[in-house]
């Protein structure tokens, strides 16, 4: 039997440091590649993943891949997400240092005043204000796993798919920019560079698997971040089931092709398999089957989610857990078989975690009434007006743009959400008193635009965004029994570990943030983290 020390060098084949009586160390390398062994990092984000989660698992399995990362690498006890805690703020915070306020991403599917509707092509004169939807919305085929590519029957399925994905997006879908009347793509709505950028400059090789053709945001301004970006639709018809969320094994086959590609990868191949590149000095995926295992009340005839009051995994949960951990397993056994282990740092996260892992606590509300009502009351109060709420998008937090920007407007939706109950809304499973709309906090106007650190005529953020009480997730259906995109403490304390030569294994306890992940991956590999531009302006500090 394995210890833990002995394990961990036996899957890296020795890279790591001995584990020291002190504090944390962390690597002294100085800029410039020559000072420092590690010269690729595998970013993994396992969507969903409490930190309470990794300690389960790594305690109730301590032979396993998750154990020997957890136990060999830097792990940061204290990990909060960027708020809102989405995929989109998540995930573009990681590669780039910085939060909405400066990324300007707060959703993956948001509302921008300054830009135009998606399909404007004579834009004199029109009104400013448009829905932003970087989803599967913007495929060429949302339907198919391609994203609209048309790969059906060639050798190597799927991972065929092209490693530019931008090409698989519609125009016609996308929202466009007054100045030039023509289509935003992601990549040129992020505000800051990314570490993809940063290590193309340095003649680097990248690579990045994700769920949507719309995460090509991660080329960053450049738009030429990502040598090889593989993007299978995760929301597209699945064989067995209505989407590849909808039932667990079909998540895990999703998740399945994208853990192909990183060994296609790690082997030095582009995500296909097909061609030599050499393996990427970053490169990563997500994982999705965590996340879903967490949202589906049952799947495959068990249950979802979590037992003993949200402290211990269910069956499709655990099973779930098995699957991401088989295949870190197998990525730490490849990096080995290829001499990579003593090279190559894994840094373990996820972009978002999820609420609530009791299901006692879980409390649904349609806030599609709450918004009817709020818009009646305002059309009422102000006869002629047309809605206020223009667009709404609400997992488990409350976030709304207005078509009036005003203090007035924000305050009026305010008074509402506290005293007004919502016509036709229903509160249901609740061990406790909620006022209809569920919400804790809730802060609008000029309030929300301090919360997230920007100027009132910032033309991105949201006019209203309410924290919620615990449990809450806005839905009219029963299709879910946990979401994430709100502050609560479960959407946003994930897993962040450090497993690299030179970092001893270690656990800190002072709170950190994920934004952090990406100074840390340049400093890795021996580039300068400053060159980060979200990392100059909030001051974001390496691991």
């Amino acid at each position: 039997m394995f210890s833990k020390r002995v394990l961990y060098r036996s899957l890296l084949g020795g890279a790591a440091a001995a584990v020291l009586a002190g504090g944390f160390t962390a690597p002294a390398l100085a800029y410039g590649h020559d000072r420092t062994p590690v010269r690729h990092v595998l970013l993994l984000s396992v969507d969903g993943l409490h930190q309470s989660d990794l300690e389960w698992y790594a305690r109730t399995h301590p032979n396993s891949a998750l154990a020997a990362v957890r136990n060999g690498g830097a792990e940061y006890t204290d990990a909060r997400t960027p708020l809102p805690s989405d995929s989109f703020p998540g995930m573009v915070g990681q590669v780039t240092g910085g939060d909405p306020k400066t990324t300007g991403i707060y959703y993956d599917d948001t509302w921008n005043r300054a830009l135009l509707p998606a399909g404007t092509t004579a834009c004199a004169g029109v009104t400013p204000g448009a829905e932003v939807a970087y989803t599967e919305g913007a495929d060429l085929n949302q339907d198919s796993i391609d994203a609209g590519q048309g790969l059906t029957g060639l050798p190597g399925g799927i991972l065929n798919m092209t490693g530019d994905p931008r090409t698989l997006l519609n125009p016609a879908a996308l929202p466009v920019d007054p100045r030039t009347c023509k289509p935003v793509y992601p990549h040129s709505y992020l505000k800051v560079n990314t570490v993809f950028e940063v290590a193309k400059q340095h003649g680097l090789r990248t690579a990045w698997s994700d769920k949507h053709p719309a995460y090509e945001i991660l080329n960053g301004p450049s738009g030429t971040g990502i040598d090889d970006l593989f993007t299978p639709e995760i929301n597209s018809k699945a064989p067995t089931a209505g989407d590849w969320t909808k039932d667990n094994a079909a998540t895990q086959q999703y998740d399945g092709y994208k853990a192909q590609a990183i060994l296609n990868e790690i082997d030095g191949l582009d995500h296909s398999g097909r061609t030599r590149t050499g393996t990427p000095a970053i490169f990563g995926m997500n994982f999705q089957s965590v996340s879903t295992a967490q949202k589906l009340p049952t799947s495959g005839g068990q249950a979802g989610g979590y037992e003993n009051g949200g402290t211990v995994p269910g069956p499709v949960l655990t099973n779930a857990l098995d699957f991401v951990n088989a295949k870190v397993g197998a990525f730490l056994a490849e990096l080995k078989k290829q001499g990579l282990g003593r090279t190559t740092a894994l840094i373990l996260s996820a972009k978002h975690g999820q609420s609530p892992t009791d299901p006692q606590a879980l409390t649904r509300i349609d806030d599609g009434a709450i918004i009817d009502g709020l818009n009646a009351a305002w059309k009422a109060a102000h006869p002629g007006a047309s809605d206020l709420v223009v667009f709404s998008t609400d997992d488990d937090a409350l976030q709304m743009w207005f078509s009036d920007h005003s203090q007035g407007a924000a305050e009026f939706a305010t008074r509402y959400l506290r005293t007004h109950p919502a016509v036709g809304n229903t509160v249901t499973g609740a061990s406790r008193t909620l006022d209809a709309s569920g919400t804790r906090k809730i802060y609008a106007g000029a309030a929300a635009a301090r919360l997230f650190g920007v100027p009132v005529s910032d033309s991105r953020h949201p006019d209203l965004f309410a924290l919620v009480q615990h449990g809450v997730v806005y839905t009219g259906g029963k299709s879910k029994i946990a979401e994430h995109g709100g502050g609560d403490a479960q959407d946003r304390d994930v897993p962040l570990v450090v497993f690299a030569p030179g970092v001893h294994p270690e656990r800190i306890g002072h709170p950190v943030e994920t934004t952090q992940i990406a100074p840390t991956i340049l400093r890795l590999l021996g580039l300068d983290p400053n060159a980060l531009q979200a990392v100059r302006i909030e001051h974001t500090r390496a691991l």
